[in-house]
């Protein structure tokens, strides 16, 4: 059984979930609309992803005797200056999201829910994986700059998810 404490804040994140997800389709909606249909797919992954972390929550909290609320979601932003741009808001959102994974271990500790500190850590691991990928992805970006290959970073962005997918599993 899930202290008051606990299931609040995961309930809470079950918002945040739900958000990024609608964030990451925004921003799949954006890069398709202005040519960028490899940045595109990997949003339109990412936000597949989001959907399912949303679903972890939920399942979890109903399983631990709570009760998942699926809340009103606010609108993300639908305009980009770049692809830069988009990708650094996805960086500082993920370092949110870190930061609210965090929160939840604290409370977790707290209360002394050890259950639920354990089942987090999955999170944990994922949100490490999440940085360290845009991370990289920031990087070719800024190796790019304005020299006009960013058509190869378009086109090589989604084997380059699948290369750091590859990476991470044989961790």
């Amino acid at each position: 059984m899930l202290k008051p404490q606990v299931e609040d804040i995961l309930v809470k994140q079950i918002e945040k979930e739900a958000y990024s997800s609608n964030l990451y389709l925004a921003m799949a909606v954006w890069a398709e609309t202005n040519g960028f249909a490899g940045v595109a797919d990997w949003m339109y992954a990412q936000a597949d992803e989001e959907r399912l972390h949303m679903l972890k929550f939920v399942k979890y909290v109903n399983e631990r005797g709570g009760k998942g609320v699926i809340p009103a979601i606010e609108m993300p932003p639908v305009n980009f200056e770049s692809v830069l741009d988009l990708f650094t808001k996805t960086m500082t959102h993920e370092n949110f999201i870190t930061e609210s994974i965090n929160e939840i271990v604290g409370v977790c500790m707290e209360q002394r829910d050890f259950n639920t500190l354990q089942w987090t850590q999955w999170f944990v691991n994922e949100q490490i994986e999440e940085e360290r990928n845009v991370s990289s992805l920031l990087d070719k970006l800024k190796m790019i700059g304005d020299s006009g290959t960013l058509y190869f970073f378009d086109r090589d962005i989604m084997a380059i998810r699948a290369a750091a997918s590859a990476a991470n599993a044989a961790q």
